[in-house]
């Protein structure tokens, strides 16, 4: 069922959200942190909004006009969450990055931006920055104050700019105020830089309008009684989004870590939470170890357990609409089976969830209710898994440039291998590949199903597309027109209405951690090696990265290695292989600048060379994805072995 939003029509800022929130939920927790000890903090959303104005007040102070951005770079937290919301009080907006940011990240983001102000995360970042030239002439502040040694000369800090705030609130500066009167829906909530084509980030416009429109269309239920779990990079618009959301509707968000969930799970016990695909797998591997370090009875007892349970579970999905459907061909013969199934496992079934996967879901803390995957592809065994062991999973789908939700499962369409139906207000069309043509819905109305089961470009039309992409018309033009925005990826919808991802059509790699990674920065450095001749980054909804490459039998015999007169041979040569994998990993490793999930971590040989008419266009450009159908074997072989390494 959709939330009814609890926000009056007048709310139309994120500014008088937060302002409506504070009177609504008063002292109730709105975020709650970590103490030195583990203990937990918890800041109440009247004292969230009283800090807010007093930093927005010293952000005033400080110069920050109407309309201008502060550079934001730091994890996940909630000084975080207070910092974005000062800069936008103060009638600006964050430009935000994550404490992984690179120097050269920052020597594009800080100036494209304009940015006036800057936060950092701690001084290790400062001096990152420092390194980068950026203007030194922009105040930077430090969040954390390190006890081990003296702050850096050229900086403030969050707690003193905090307390000045304070200090001129109590003497009645109420400039806060009218800022916040003045800003409009239209206005920019933030300003994300998400990677190019070209690797140079691109900043997305995301406006108040932009972001209230997904928390008024919320899909699912979530209230004050919801204990949320975040561990999501903030600085994401999926998690940014979500706590918003959290905010705007009364919930406590609890700041957790990637390395700490096992005890987050245990100590916080969420009712719901935003996800991505790897956690799962975390999860799922913590499970399978779970049931097989216990003895055979104990192994045996939970797999008859989930067998039961994926057939009980199953069954119910499938009666009640919920079975995947790319044809539109009921079988009634399949409907009799299910139906017969369920009512003889449903007694069993039932018992078994209460006796023993209720124990398997304690992993999770015993209360999740439910949490949305997103950020890239959940890997289906997985997906299944969850589900049918009683762990409602609802994936969706969405990109920083609509703010984030495009589409997401809910409880009634809840779909396993889908993403779920189209957000509510959100317009999708799928286009032909070659010729552009929409296919979904059939503009004819003529196909049968109006063009479900039909597969093209996702294209979407809603209040949460963006305004465009900062000083760029060009590239803004390539991806938005007319109000729709031509997404990149490749989808289907079922018959059953939800959207199926089926690939991506742009060269951007999305891992299955979330991160978005530009092949060609990457390829154009590796194209220095001279045992390189030709490469391809691959590693879309997958752990880590590979390459596929043509070595250069000339430089291998100038190596000393004795190498095969032709590359079908050459490509099986292990040491050739194992020559070119040490250089690609000393060449892309973190101690050069790289991050560290950008670190290829296998490489293969290919038989043959790219060929215009093939695998090159006419301009040579690499056709990725007619590497990949042509090679698929060998990149399914490729990640199952890079897998068990």
């Amino acid at each position: 069922m959709k939330q009814r939003s609890p926000l009056p029509r007048e709310v139309d800022t994120i500014p008088r959200m937060i302002a409506h929130a504070a009177l609504a939920y008063a002292d109730r927790a709105a975020l709650v942190s970590r103490t030195a000890d583990r203990g937990l903090a918890p800041l109440s959303y009247r004292e969230l909004h009283r800090q807010v104005v007093a930093l927005a007040t010293a952000l005033i102070e400080r110069g920050v006009q109407a309309g201008d951005r502060v550079c934001l770079f730091a994890d996940n937290r909630r000084e975080w969450m207070l910092i974005s919301l000062a800069a936008q009080f103060a009638g600006g907006c964050d430009v935000p990055r994550g404490a992984d940011v690179t120097e050269p990240e920052l020597r594009h983001i800080v100036p494209h931006s304009g940015a006036r102000l800057i936060f950092v995360e701690n001084r290790a970042l400062h001096g990152r920055l420092r390194r980068a030239d950026c203007d030194p002439a922009i105040p930077i502040y430090l969040i954390d104050l390190e006890t081990d040694g003296a702050q850096p000369p050229d900086t403030g800090s969050l707690a003193a700019l905090l307390a000045h705030g304070e200090t001129l609130r109590a003497g009645g500066d109420r400039r806060v105020e009218e800022r916040v009167a003045a800003v409009g829906g239209a206005d920019l909530h933030a300003l994300i830089y998400t990677s190019g084509t070209t690797g140079v980030p691109k900043g997305v416009q995301l406006s108040h309008a932009n972001m209230l429109s997904q928390m008024r269309n919320i899909p699912f239920t979530l209230d004050t009684r919801d204990r949320v779990l975040s561990i999501l990079p903030i600085w994401h618009a999926y998690e940014r989004m979500f706590e918003l959301a959290c905010l705007s509707l009364g919930a406590t968000t609890y700041y957790g870590s990637v390395r700490s969930l096992a005890d987050d799970f245990r100590e916080v016990r969420p009712t719901f939470m935003a996800s991505a695909p790897r956690l799962w797998e975390s999860v799922h591997a913590r499970l399978e170890h779970r049931i097989r370090s216990g003895g055979g009875r104990h192994r045996a007892l939970f797999r008859f357990a989930l067998t039961v349970s994926r057939a009980w579970r199953g069954s119910w999905f499938f009666l009640r609409g919920r079975a995947l459907d790319l044809s539109g061909r009921p079988r009634p013969d399949l409907l009799l089976f299910h139906l017969i199934r369920w009512l003889l496992l449903a007694l069993p079934g039932a018992a078994l969830d209460l006796l023993v996967m209720r124990r398997l879901r304690q992993v999770v803390g015993g209360r999740l209710r439910g949490t949305i995957s997103g950020g890239g592809a959940l890997p289906i065994h997985i997906d299944e898994f969850l589900n049918y062991a009683g762990i409602p999973l609802l994936e969706g789908y969405g990109l920083t440039e609509t703010s984030p939700v495009v589409a997401v499962r809910t409880w009634g369409k809840r779909v396993i291998g889908t993403v779920g139906p189209p957000y509510p207000g959100t317009e999708i069309r799928l286009a032909d590949l070659n010729d552009g043509a929409v296919v979904y819905p059939d503009p004819s109305g003529r196909e049968r199903g109006g063009g479900r089961g039909r597969r093209g470009e996702i294209q979407v039309r809603g209040p949460q597309v963006m305004q465009g992409y900062y000083r760029d018309p060009e590239g803004t033009a390539r991806v938005l027109s007319d109000g729709w925005f031509r997404t990149g990826d490749i989808g289907v919808v079922t018959w059953n209405d939800c959207l199926k991802i089926v690939g991506r059509s742009k060269d951007t790699i999305v891992l299955r951690s979330g991160e978005n990674v530009e092949p060609e920065p990457i390829e154009n450095e590796l194209r220095k090696l001279p045992l390189i001749a030709q490469c391809m980054l691959i590693g879309s909804d997958q752990r880590h990265l590979a390459l596929l490459l043509v070595p250069s039998p000339e430089e291998l015999r100038r190596r000393g290695l004795v190498v095969a007169d032709d590359l079908a041979a050459l490509s099986r040569d292990e040491p050739a292989r194992r020559l070119i994998e040490q250089e690609v990993s000393a060449l892309i490793h973190p101690s050069r600048g790289w991050k560290s999930f950008e670190r290829i971590a296998a490489v293969r040989l290919l038989p043959a060379p790219f060929e215009v008419g093939d695998e090159l266009t006419a301009t040579f450009k690499i056709r990725r994805h007619h590497v990949l159908s042509k090679y698929a074997e060998l990149v399914a072989e490729l990640f199952a072995d890079s897998g068990k390494s």
